[in-house]
């Protein structure tokens, strides 16, 4: 057999297996180790909503794309050029995605008579051959077998052995592609420190996976995929979760203020209640609340306390928040609502990736409550976006809701670390007491309609909350008509003022007028950005731009949209962001609308666009 290494641009490899057969750490050590390697990346966990899925079930299988490359990676791939399938409902679930003449590298424990029963094969059917047939590489090995037969002399129950085949088979991967096993020596090492026979057992699972390679006689290269060329700096590889956490932190940093976080556990945005939880030494207050409306009651508290307050949930909980965000409106107080997005309505795909939260974002409340509303678009992205959602919810003394969902908090990719001083200050305004003779009023406002920020016990400070209405300037209850209106009309202006205070919407790639504009908002950028590329290096009159700022819009973006004769909008949605926009613009937008619980691919958005430009 030949060791020579055939020299790759990018990969997609696709993991796929029961729930408990290790695939999320599988797929997050293999990561860990390309962002190590210099790779660009990105990656897709999709996993079942049941924490017991069926065992040997297609609805049961757990799966973690990467793509990774030498050169920019946007999204986490269409097509994989290999499948690892650890049982037959893992391959019968996914060999769709695999490019014609793949690999498939298959447990072949996975496919005895019962497994093949579980994912509904005939038992007289072999769907290896089957797909070798059809032009697919098939490498065969009994993990299962040969994880047992490493850790023969290891003092392990069966039941504790088998779970280290997740490692022999990374350490297979890790061959094929040339890589070193450091990385994953060392994180087995941190997480079974107190266990040492588990630690020895799943460090001899990896090397002997790696080893393995070697005994094999049906391939005859293994491949590399050299450094990516990035931008100097220090970087980590960081899901869209984790940088939520960092910008949040970073946040109450610039604006020297303590961290409230109170939240109550959701999928799946649970993860930020368990990071923030670890930022104790920055001031971090996290409050797990025995319910949603608890969990922003206390929030608006620390709010009213002075401190930066945050709170969030996936859609279903938003939807119990509703009122008590109208309350934190009507006060006038700063508070971040995080919406970390999944499939709906009700409780939905709890696992499954969705933007279906936006009109709830921006209409989801009794009443006139405008609400600004920032959305990242991308795991590294969301440091950006939720800082920029503190300061303004700070310097604005407004709620806020920054949007994510599911495929970018699990997502991940390389993020280079910001310097402090390159982030934008935070300015905050506290009220002061009146001079003597003079009426303190909670509800006077600048120039840009913002009120200070009163905290209680201050002498001279004392004024009235509460969700009633409140009398201009003073704040007491009043049930006056025309006081009515015209605080209605003055919270209004002053969400809508913020626009003279966010950037221009720009172009991210494409012409600056011409034929098509692809306009989008979320999730959606890493697949438009992968087709747009092909499509600019054609030659295409075509460009995308992407929304951050979802409310207000940024205050040149209608004069943006008119350069273009068609504006083509993706969501993964049945329609929403289209509607905002042909109401405001009064343009006749193009939906392309996807609601499968899982993100566009780059080839679908590219066949949409090519079939808006031919129908003139």
């Amino acid at each position: 057999m030949s060791n020579k290494s055939q020299l790759l641009e990018k990969v997609t490899i696709l993991f796929a297996g029961d729930s408990g057969d290790g695939i999320q750490m599988a797929g997050s050590q293999f990561s860990d180790n390309t962002a190590l390697h210099g790779n660009d990346l990105s990656t897709f966990p999709d996993f079942p909503a049941e924490i017991r899925a069926p065992g040997g079930t297609v609805e049961g299988v757990s799966g973690f794309q990467i793509h990774f490359g030498s050169q920019e990676v946007f999204s986490p791939g269409d097509k994989c050029d290999v499948l690892v399938a650890m049982n037959a409902a893992a391959l019968k679930k996914n060999i769709k995605r695999l490019k014609p003449r793949g690999t498939i590298v298959a447990n072949i424990a996975g496919f005895d008579k019962r497994n093949l029963r579980l994912a509904y094969i005939p038992d007289d059917t072999d769907p290896l051959t089957i797909e070798e047939e059809k032009g697919f590489q098939v490498t065969r090995m009994d993990v299962t077998k040969l994880t047992r037969e490493a850790l023969k002399e290891f003092k392990l129950g069966t039941k504790e052995k088998d779970r280290c085949k997740n490692f022999f088979v990374l350490g297979y991967v890790y061959w094929m592609y040339n890589r070193s096993l450091d990385s994953t020596i060392e994180f087995i090492k941190t997480k079974f420190a107190s266990k040492q026979d588990l630690l020895d057992a799943n460090i001899a699972s990896l090397k002997a996976g790696y080893h393995f390679g070697d005994t094999l006689e049906t391939f005859s290269n293994r491949y590399e995929v050299r450094p990516a060329k990035m931008p100097a700096g220090e970087y980590r590889n960081i899901m869209g979760n984790q940088a939520t956490v960092l910008g949040l932190v970073a946040a109450a940093e610039k604006s020297g203020l303590e961290l409230f976080y109170g939240s109550y556990p959701i999928t799946p945005a649970s993860d930020i209640l368990h990071q923030l939880s670890q930022h104790r030494d920055f001031g971090v207050r996290t409050f797990q609340a025995e319910d949603e409306i608890a969990a922003i009651g206390a929030a608006i508290g620390a709010s009213f306390g002075g401190h930066l307050a945050v709170t969030a949930s996936s859609g279903p909980g938003i939807a119990l928040k509703g009122e008590a965000i109208g309350l934190a409106f009507m006060l006038e107080l700063p508070l971040v609502i995080v919406n970390v997005q999944r499939g709906g309505p009700s409780t939905g795909l709890p696992t499954k990736t969705e933007q279906a939260d936006l009109f709830q974002a921006l209409y989801g409340r009794n009443g006139e409550t405008p609400i600004p509303v920032i959305a990242a678009h991308s795991p590294s992205d969301c440091f950006d976006a939720v800082f920029q959602a503190t300061k303004i919810a700070l310097e604005h003394m407004t709620p806020v809701f920054f949007l994510s969902d599911g495929y970018i908090a699990n997502g991940a990719e390389p993020w280079r670390f910001p310097k402090a001083d390159s982030l934008s200050d935070i300015t905050i305004e506290f009220a002061k007491a009146p001079k003597e003779g003079e009426t303190f009023l909670p509800y006077a406002r600048d120039e840009r309609g913002v009120r200070p920020w009163s905290i209680p016990g201050q002498k001279g400070l004392e004024h009235r909350v509460g969700g009633l209405e409140k009398e201009d300037g003073s704040g007491n209850v009043s049930y006056d008509p025309d006081n009515h209106e015209k605080m209605t009309k003055l919270r209004q202006a002053k969400v809508d003022a913020i626009a003279e205070f966010i950037p221009d919407q720009e172009i991210d790639s494409g012409v600056e007028e011409g034929e098509l504009l692809v306009l989008a908002w979320g999730s959606t950028y890493g697949s438009i950005k992968t087709a747009m590329k092909e499509l600019v290096a054609e030659g295409y009159s075509v460009a995308h731009a992407h929304i951050k700022y979802l409310m207000p819009f940024p205050k040149n973006l209608g004069d943006l949209l008119s350069r273009y004769k068609k504006v083509l909008i993706p969501e993964i949605n049945n329609g929403q962001l289209i509607h905002v926009i042909r109401d405001k613009y009064l343009i006749d937008a193009i939906p392309m609308n996807k609601i499968k619980g899982v993100p566009f691919e780059a080839a679908e958005l590219r066949a949409k666009i090519l079939e808006c430009l031919k129908n003139e």
